[in-house]
C-alpha cells in the first residue's frame, strides 16, 4: 500500500520461460497516474498507487514484448490524459483505447486519434461504473466509424444475452475484454463458452482478448481450467484474438499475479508458432497499427 492507495501488481515479476515473437504486443494494459499530474476521477471506485509509463515500459521489456495497447482505466474516468501521456512517452510503441463522455465533440475525437487512440471502451461492470447508457454508447459508436476505430466492451457472462441487441446494433468492429468473463470451470463446452461462441459466430468482426487467467480461474496458478477452456477458442478463431497482461491488474490486490507466469500461459492457449504470431503480432498490428 501507498497510504490508502492500492498496489495490485507484482513487485518483481519473473522472467517468462516463453519468448514472444519479434514485434509482440501486450494488447491490454493500463497506467495509473502519476496522480500528481493526472488525478483520478471523483467517481473512481478504487484509488491505486502510481503505475506510470516508466513502470509499464520496463515491464514490457522484461517480458520480451515490443509494443503496448494501453486501455483507459476506469479510475481515470473520461479524462484520457494519463493514457495519452503514456502513448506519447512510448516512442511510437503504444496505441490506446479511450473512455469518452457521450457529449465529446468531433474535434476532441480527432485529437484523441492524433494522440494514438484507436478505440473506445464501454464498461458494463456495475462495480466499476455507475451508468452504462446504451443509447449514448451507440451514438458514440456511430461517430467513431469515420476514424476507423472499434469498440471495446467489458461485461460479465451473466448479462451477455441481455446485451445481444446492443452488440448487434454496433456498426464498427467489437473487441470483448476477457471473453466476457466466462466461468472457465465449466470447460470449453460449458454454457458460458457456448454462448460466447454464438456471439462470435454471429459476426466476423467481433474480436476477443484471451486474457486474465488470474481473474477467471478461481483455483489460481497454474490456471489449468483457464488453459483447458480457452485453448480451443483461440484455435477456432485465430484471426480475431488478442492477448495482454492486464497490468497493473486493477482490483487484484488480494491475489496479485506474476506477469511472467501470465506470459507463460501463452503457449498453453496458443501452442503453435503460427497461433502465437497471430495472437501477439499480426492481429493487434492489424487492429491498432493499420495506419
Amino acid at each position: 500500500m501507498t497510504g490508502d492507495r492500492i498496489v495490485s501488481w507484482h513487485p518483481d515479476p519473473s522472467v517468462p520461460r516463453f519468448t514472444p515473437p519479434p514485434g509482440a504486443v501486450d494488447a491490454h494494459c493500463h497506467v495509473f497516474g502519476p496522480a500528481d499530474r493526472f488525478p483520478f476521477s471523483a467517481k473512481a471506485k478504487y484509488l491505486p498507487a502510481d503505475a506510470g509509463p516508466d513502470m509499464l515500459f520496463a515491464l514490457r521489456d522484461r517480458l520480451g514484448f515490443a509494443r503496448n495497447v494501453i486501455v483507459q482505466a476506469s479510475c481515470h474516468g473520461t479524462d484520457n490524459a494519463a493514457t495519452l501521456n503514456a502513448i506519447a512517452a512510448s516512442n511510437a510503441r503504444a496505441r490506446g483505447v479511450a473512455v469518452v463522455d457521450p457529449a465529446i465533440g468531433d474535434a476532441e475525437l480527432e485529437a484523441l486519434h492524433d494522440g494514438g487512440i484507436r478505440g473506445v471502451r464501454f464498461n458494463f461492470l456495475k462495480r466499476l461504473v455507475d451508468d452504462a447508457p446504451k443509447d449514448k454508447f451507440l451514438d458514440i459508436a456511430r461517430r467513431i466509424a469515420p476514424l476507423g476505430w472499434h469498440v471495446v466492451i467489458y461485461f460479465e457472462a451473466d448479462i451477455l444475452e441481455e446485451l445481444r441487441p446492443f452488440l448487434d446494433a454496433i456498426e464498427v468492429p467489437v473487441v470483448v475484454d476477457h471473453m466476457g468473463r466466462p466461468d472457465v470451470t465449466q470447460g470449453p463446452d460449458g454454457p458460458d463458452m457456448r454462448a460466447f461462441r454464438a456471439l462470435l459466430d454471429a459476426r466476423d468482426d467481433i474480436w476477443f482478448k484471451a486474457t486474465c487467467p488470474d481473474r477467471l480461474d478461481p483455483a489460481g496458478p497454474p490456471w489449468d481450467a483457464f488453459a483447458a477452456a480457452v485453448a480451443p477458442l483461440v484455435a477456432d478463431y485465430p484471426t480475431r484474438v488478442l492477448w495482454g497482461t492486464d497490468w497493473p491488474h486493477p482490483n487484484m490486490q488480494d491475489a496479485v499475479p506474476d506477469d511472467g507466469a501470465l506470459v507463460d500461459m501463452i503457449p498453453r492457449i496458443a501452442p503453435t508458432a503460427a497461433l502465437q504470431q497471430a495472437l501477439l503480432v499480426d492481429n493487434p498490428t492489424r487492429l491498432y497499427w493499420a495506419d
